[in-house]
């Protein structure tokens, strides 16, 4: 059992880089192509990497630096070749994964609310399950890029940028969703968005009359 067990952790692990490889460079497509996944005429988007790009910005940079570095200091050939390859494909991932978080945005739709990260996370709840939308900041402990808290009859689902929250939706009745770790019922939601008093005003537009006056 403990075999099996370890296999198939093994196995997700590998599906989850496959799938997140594959991810980076459709988004470095559609970034170089000048197109966001998921827009259309009554699609609101909503950026969320205004406090990391600085951050990943900084490191392109660097590895930009390191390539004509590398290749002046090292004599061998065959090393040369090999660093360089590995170092251009280094570049291209980290400008893929900022990329993925400006073409896949949060969106708000006539269907729901659609919360994103790159290409890993895209979590859809429909209007008629959202209670209230506010702004409120929260601090999220760990390094995940989806936090699930449990306590009692509640499941809080956290979607952070540099461990930090910025939006909370508060869910009618328990609402399944899909995570990259499998299905969860969930009753809140919290994620970062860079501009989360706009995003407050356009999604409790959207809500039913009733759920957009509880939610002031």
């Amino acid at each position: 059992m403990m075999v099996v067990g370890a296999l198939r952790k093994a196995f997700s692990l590998v599906r989850w880089f496959v799938i997140l490889e594959i991810g980076i460079w459709r988004s470095l497509f559609l970034w170089v192509t000048r197109r966001v996944s998921g827009q259309g005429p009554a699609v609101e988007a909503f950026s969320y990497a205004k406090e990391l790009a600085p951050l990943m910005g900084a490191f392109i940079f660097v590895s930009a630096i390191e390539l004509p570095v590398v290749h002046l200091l090292l004599p061998w050939e065959t090393v040369r070749l090999v660093l360089l390859v590995l170092s251009v494909w280094g570049l291209l991932w980290m400008i893929g994964f900022l990329a993925s978080m400006k073409v896949f945005p949060h969106l708000l739709d006539d269907d729901g609310l659609r919360v994103r990260n790159g290409t890993t996370i895209d979590i859809r709840i429909p209007w008629d399950a959202i209670a209230r939308v506010t702004s409120r900041r929260h601090s999220v402990s760990g390094r995940q890029s989806v936090h699930v808290e449990r306590e009692d009859d509640t499941t809080i689902v956290s979607v952070p940028v540099l461990k930090q929250t910025r939006i909370d939706v508060e869910l009618q009745r328990p609402t399944a969703v899909k995570l990259p770790d499998g299905t969860e019922e969930i009753t809140a939601l919290r994620f970062y968005v860079d501009d989360p008093r706009t995003f407050v005003s356009r999604a409790r537009a959207r809500l039913p009359e009733q759920q957009a006056a509880g939610s002031r």
